[in-house]
Parts: structure tokens; sequence; C-alpha cells
């Protein structure tokens, strides 16, 4: 199994809700066995950077390279790409 882990950032804090929504169209993704979009809870005084988080679980590379080719990816791509600031993203494996 896979986790798919991204870090955003927000550019101007006004469009927070527009990115949020833009990446919960990924929700709706039929290759992710486990997807959710959350705001960044700030807990960590060094995560402050941080306004929203993606995490997915994919049965394997497959599986997470046909979400990167679903359509509802570039739609997501295409609402949050000018609005973000930060996108780091990690993918690994707990087996």
């Amino acid at each position: 199994m896979i986790r798919h882990v991204v870090f955003f950032s927000v550019r101007d804090p006004a469009d927070l809700d527009r990115v949020e929504a833009g990446l919960k169209l990924l929700e709706a993704n039929p290759h992710a066995l486990r997807l959710a979009v959350r705001r960044n809870l700030r807990r960590d005084g060094l995560s402050g950077e941080v306004d929203l988080v993606v995490y997915g679980e994919f049965s394997d590379e497959a599986a997470l390279a046909a979400y990167k080719a679903h359509p509802s990816y570039e739609q997501s791509i295409a609402v949050v790409r000018p609005l973000r600031d930060l996108r780091i993203a990690a993918d690994f494996r707990l087996d």
C-alpha cells in the first residue's frame, strides 16, 4: 500500500476556502482507497506555513498513477495551482 501526503499553503488567506474546495474535488477520485482533505490544526508551532493537507491511500503505484491521470486531478490543479504557494508531496510504503 502506498501513502500519499501533500502539504499546501495558500498565497492569500482570503482564498483558503477556494483552495480547500478545489482540493476536495480529489475526494471523488475512484482510484484512492482513502482520500481526505483537511485543514492543518496548527498544533505544532513549526507547521505554521501549512494550511491544508491531502492524505491518500492507494493499493499500488498503478492506482496512484491512475489517480493522477483522472480528470478530477486535473480539475483540482486548475483551481489550486494559481492560488497556492507551498506544495510538498511525499509518497511512501508501510510494508
